[in-house]
């Protein structure tokens, strides 16, 4: 059962133009991204899909794989697809890695592609991590104040996934007690069924109400699949912008490299 991961690469960000190309500790971040995934246990082939050929030409210039897909893309989801059927690519599942991900762990990827492996009749997956004491306050503090800190997840006795807020949930009735909370990784392990699936469904009302695709998945029915992970005591960080890419070499510095 063939696994491919493909990280989606847009050149064009309003607030940080030529991202992937960004130089981070002395490396472009796609190429991290690149090698990160590569490292990935149960993942056999690791592709770029961009919009851009400088992109393509970088990549390959640093030993990776790129193909150029479709400029009117609307998200990672659509770009994914569109790589895969243009490298006539025969993978069974697709791990989509976002790209301005720098930091993370390749056991996570690992995770999605042997859950999904072990599991064939899972139609998606995505990993999800418990949020320590202190770090679930904060979330809360930030979104009183109107600033995001991702997203959150709840799932049932059996990992599936019941929602994804960029809320905090569940929400504590009395702060003292109850179940912990699960900030979600933004990493999509997909069924090529599953993929070609949810580019061709509508948007749906709570994915424009929260602006989270994957509810798409979850209105119409697709059960997601949380894999319960760990980043092993690293700092996870996106990059967003210039401030951001300073902030990963800083962690960079001080934990050393990912692989």
């Amino acid at each position: 059962m063939s696994v491919l991961a493909v990280i989606p690469a847009r050149y064009g960000s309003t607030r940080f133009p030529g991202k992937p190309l960004a130089k981070i500790a002395g490396q472009m971040m796609v190429e991290r991204v690149w090698r990160i995934a590569a490292a990935a246990d149960g993942v056999d082939r690791v592709v770029v899909a961009t919009d851009d050929q400088r992109i393509v030409d970088a990549v390959e210039a640093a030993g990776g794989e790129a193909v150029m897909t479709d400029e009117n893309c609307r998200n990672g989801t659509e770009r994914a697809l569109d790589a895969l059927k243009r490298l006539n690519s025969d993978a069974e599942i697709i791990i989509n890695v976002q790209g301005d991900a720098p930091l993370i762990p390749p056991w996570v990827i690992g995770d999605v592609a042997t859950t999904l492996r072990d599991n064939p009749d899972m139609p998606m997956a995505t990993p999800a991590v418990a949020l320590p004491a202190d770090t679930e306050a904060r979330m809360r503090v930030d979104k009183a104040n109107g600033s995001a800190s991702g997203t959150t997840v709840v799932f049932d006795k059996t990992l599936r996934a019941m929602y994804f807020s960029k809320n905090v949930i569940p929400f504590r009735r009395k702060p003292e007690t109850g179940a912990p909370v699960y900030q979600h990784i933004g990493l999509y392990g997909y069924r090529r069924d599953t993929l070609q699936q949810l580019v061709d469904l509508e948007p749906t009302p709570l994915e424009l109400t929260e602006s989270l695709e994957q509810l798409r998945a979850m209105e119409n029915g697709i059960p997601i699949q949380v894999v319960l992970t760990d980043y092993r005591g690293r700092s996870a960080w996106s990059v967003d912008s210039p401030e951001d890419a300073t902030r990963v070499e800083d962690i960079i510095k001080r934990e050393g490299e990912v692989v």
